[in-house]
């Protein structure tokens, strides 16, 4: 399963310097639907590219969506940080 979208950098309240974006409700609904092993914390494996960079990484779920880590080689790379929207390419590995 491949999906795109745009979503904006935040840093997450409960510890600094660690930033996510949200995988949006729909391709989560999706994502959630599928059938897959148990993982960690519900984690799903997958590959994200941002601009011209891309890692594999684990997505994780909350409330009716999935929080995606940015990596802070990611956020360098691609000069981006907190309150920027950026474009997602996310390659779901699970399922």
């Amino acid at each position: 399963m491949r999906y795109r979208f745009t979503a904006e950098i935040y840093e997450w309240t409960a510890r600094r310097n660690w930033f996510f974006v949200d995988v949006p409700p729909e391709p989560a609904a999706d994502i959630a639907d599928q059938p897959r092993m148990p993982r960690g914390f519900n984690s799903v494996k997958v590959v994200a590219t941002v601009g011209a960079t891309t890692w594999t990484t684990s997505i994780f779920p909350s409330d009716d969506i999935y929080l995606l880590p940015l990596k802070r080689a990611v956020l360098k790379a691609e000069d981006i940080g907190e309150g920027d929207e950026i474009e997602v390419d996310l390659d779901v590995l699970d399922g």
